[in-house]
């Protein structure tokens, strides 16, 4: 993969679409989103102005607004943040999501499409303009009610499916589910912790890396109807208005339709699993692209460069690669020259 930062005068990634990728929950932290705020004032602007819209909605859940604290000399920490009223975290990982979005946009990246993995729909969705803000801060926090009733952990498996697969039966763990493919050494186990401990220690025999996220709950799981068609009824009053761009979804499995439900794809995140390198590939089947992650981590940025070869994409983190070149404003280097579109599902 061709890591070379692009700036603002190369012309080379003009004729590429840009394509904003919005990471779950697996991979954020706030002190990536205070460094890039206090020395961008697209980024600090973004956050302003995103968790403002945010905030009322915020507190129809009893979470105080946050964007003044997280822009002053003292920020919460994530560690704050967790110990907040449920929803909190969600709250501040969907607003950071879209602003760094918005900030992309302001600095000339203007995305062509977006593509959210998980809980990064609801950002992809609301950068697109399917909902607002607001309502895209309740949906974040709708959905972070339910999660508290999705007993069990995540685990992140340094195996590709058919390891993860063959490990799953070694371990006589039924009750687990292969949760998220994110590249063809990576995997994500969801399930009942007691089992998760087993499969990790199995794991280590085997010398294959385990990580457990720092989550506390299950998703992408089988057996949590229960909770999905909760958090589906739960956000089905707020309407959804035709998107922008195209919105591709890892779960849905390419981009959702205009006949398709986006508040079933929603809910469909809780009980599906998360296949990110063959929606990849579809994406760039016809025409390379520029991939930005629009989170605070590099996680997918990393998972892009190990599944697509050079040819197919750039794919950068502007928020955890030091020295990214954040543009002015007034440039023009990533707006689209050539209009071909982006291979379909």
């Amino acid at each position: 993969m061709n890591t070379a930062v692009p700036s603002p005068g190369d012309r080379t990634p003009a004729t590429r679409p840009v394509v904003h990728l919005f990471p779950g929950q697996g991979d954020f932290a706030v002190s990536p989103l205070v460094r890039a705020a206090r020395a961008h004032p697209c980024v600090r602007s973004a956050v302003a102005e995103v968790f403002d819209q945010a905030a009322r909605a915020g507190t129809e859940f009893g979470i105080a607004p946050m964007g003044e604290a997280l822009l002053s000399d003292t920020p919460p920490s994530g560690r704050d943040l967790a110990a907040g009223p449920v929803g909190t975290p969600q709250l501040a990982l969907f607003c950071s999501s879209v602003a760094i979005h918005r900030a992309l946009c302001e600095a000339g990246q203007t995305p062509e499409a977006v593509l959210g993995v998980s809980f990064g729909e609801i950002a992809a969705l609301t950068a697109a303009g399917v909902f607002d803000v607001a309502d895209g801060a309740r949906i974040a926090c709708l959905l972070a009610r339910q999660l508290t009733r999705c007993a069990g952990g995540m685990t992140l498996l340094g195996a590709g499916e058919n390891r993860a697969r063959a490990l799953l039966r070694e371990a006589h763990a039924p009750d687990l589910a292969l949760a998220c493919v994110n590249d063809t050494g990576e995997t994500v186990l969801s399930g009942p912790c007691p089992d998760l401990r087993a499969v990790e220690q199995l794991a280590g025999r085997q010398g294959l890396p385990t990580s457990r996220l720092r989550l506390p709950f299950s998703a992408h799981h089988p057996s949590l109807t229960g909770p999905a068609r909760a958090f589906e009824a739960a956000i089905r009053p707020l309407a959804a208005r035709p998107a922008r761009i195209p919105v591709v979804s890892v779960v849905h499995g390419g981009p959702y339709g205009p006949d398709d439900d986006v508040h079933r794809g929603l809910a469909n995140c809780l009980i599906h699993p998360a296949r990110l390198p063959e929606v990849l590939h579809r994406l760039t089947a016809r025409r390379p692209a520029l991939l930005l992650e629009a989170g605070t981590g590099r996680a997918l940025t990393r998972n892009a460069r190990h599944t697509l070869p050079p040819a197919a994409a750039d794919a950068h983190a502007p928020l955890a690669e030091p020295g990214y070149p954040w543009p002015p404003a007034t440039a023009t280097w990533s707006r689209l020259d050539d209009h071909t579109p982006l291979a379909p599902r």
